[in-house]
């Protein structure tokens, strides 16, 4: 069954592929429950696909106690209600249903995609994971177990050391600089009591983001949330979290950990999502290293000089802060020649910014690329839930282009210097040839 379903969906997706931006229709629809969600119908294939985010995320954990939500939402389908992790586990097989759950640093995301004929099946164990999560106590050592494992792997992991030391040195004494798997200090004193007075504080319905598309009609999916999420307390209990800014920029910080490569992580001062000038962020971001193979670090870092096999940057925002960051990896003997060119061009596209061409391609790019992101019904979900959570408005789909289209060269010039002329934090696992700590004292 899980296979014909995969051939299914993978049909969906070729069909759902032709559904472009510009002829989807959003609507905006409410559950006799009062939940508020977005609906794309399509009838191409009898289908569901849901996407939804709580408010809550990492940053609701207490910081000795770190990892409890990562526990959490790793526990939710291992048992619910009166099913025991064997039974909720043959019933979403059986039916060839898909469940997700995500927890990042603002936000718990989940997902579903069921068949229609099994869709009530789906909803009602969706139901069962988020009002009555077992946390058993053979599953909560399992799972406890694999995340510890994980921890004490990433405890010699030159990815992990890198990216953990920038968070910590980035936002110290805030939440965003946790580590939102735990610590394994941490994790060993997350208790069952623990995890279920967070799912209480965070699973409520007043800041829940729900998209829904399928072969359903608004009523029906208003029947089908409130069947999800209905039972859900009217409002959720969440600690307030403060406004923060990237710290350290300027240092370099060199952990020594014996590996063939060096890794680096690098970045900066970011741009809100809900900043004016961020669409052209967005595009000179773009220009400089969100384009892969066409990016300016890409070429000078690995095409023009072999420094390294990939090299790439984000724009990366949360509720309450925005980085840049970026990250590759290369020969130990190599590491401060390619740090070097990666400084280079950022200095470079401060001062300079952009030309008129890199502009005109990377907007071309980014207008002609975005339907890869709707082509099938779970991507088009999590889109709808993502502008949901960054509130672009229910038209954002179809303005998108224009927005692109309105940034001139001027723009992108004025925003390249205040994106990256601030400086950069570089944390470096490995043994790096010829670099140390610099900047503050260690």
């Amino acid at each position: 069954m899980i296979r014909v379903l995969s051939i299914f969906f993978a049909a969906a997706a070729a069909i759902a592929s032709a559904n472009t931006a510009s002829a989807m229709t959003i609507e905006k629809i409410v559950s006799p429950a009062g939940i508020e969600a977005w609906l794309v119908r399509e009838k191409a294939l009898p289908l569901v696909a849901l996407n939804y985010a709580f408010h809550g995320g990492t940053t609701q954990d207490d910081a000795e106690k770190a990892g409890t939500a990562n526990l959490a939402v790793d526990l939710l389908d291992e048992g619910a209600g009166d099913l025991d992790g064997k039974a909720f586990h043959e019933r979403v097989e059986n039916h060839a249903i898909e469940l997700g759950f995500q927890v990042g640093r603002d936000y718990i995301h989940g997902s579903l995609r069921a068949l229609n004929e099994h869709r009530d099946e789906a909803f009602d164990l969706l139901r069962l994971a988020l009002t009555s999560p077992r946390f058993d106590a053979d599953a909560i050592d399992r799972v406890r177990g694999q995340t510890m494992a994980t921890l004490q792997r990433d405890t010699t992991n030159p990815n992990d050391l890198a990216s953990r030391r920038w968070w910590q040195t980035a936002f110290p004494d805030h939440p965003y600089g946790r580590e939102g798997k735990g610590t394994l200090e941490s994790v060993p004193r997350i208790t069952a009591a623990d995890m279920r007075e967070y799912v209480r504080r965070v699973f409520a319905r007043n800041e829940l983001k729900v998209s829904i598309v399928g072969d359903v009609d608004a009523k029906t999916a208003g029947m089908l949330i409130d069947r999800a999420f209905g039972a859900l307390p009217a409002k959720n209990d969440l600690k307030p979290i403060a406004n923060a800014t990237p710290s350290g920029l300027g240092r370099r910080i060199v952990i020594n950990v014996d590996v063939p490569q060096a890794v680096v992580t690098f970045g900066g001062q970011g741009i809100a999502r809900q900043d004016p000038e961020f669409m052209a962020a967005y595009i000179v971001n773009h220009i400089l290293g969100g384009g892969s193979f066409s990016s300016r670090l890409y070429r000078e870092v690995r095409e023009k000089r072999g420094l390294a096999y990939g090299v790439s940057d984000s724009l990366v925002w949360f509720r309450r802060a925005a980085v840049m960051l970026g990250g590759t990896a290369t020969r130990a003997d190599r590491t401060a020649d390619a740090l070097a060119v990666i400084e280079q061009e950022v200095k470079r596209m401060a001062e300079e910014g952009p030309t008129p061409d890199e502009l005109a391609a990377a907007k071309s790019f980014l207008k002609g690329s975005y339907a890869l992101s709707l082509d099938t019904s779970g991507k088009i979900a999590a889109q709808l839930t993502q502008i949901q959570i960054d509130d672009l408005g229910i038209d954002y789909v179809q303005r998108r282009s224009a927005l692109i289209d309105a940034v001139t060269i001027e723009d992108a010039k004025r925003v390249a210097k205040r994106l990256y002329g601030g400086g950069l934090l570089v944390t470096i696992a490995g043994k790096p040839k010829g670099l140390t700590s610099s900047g503050a004292t260690e």
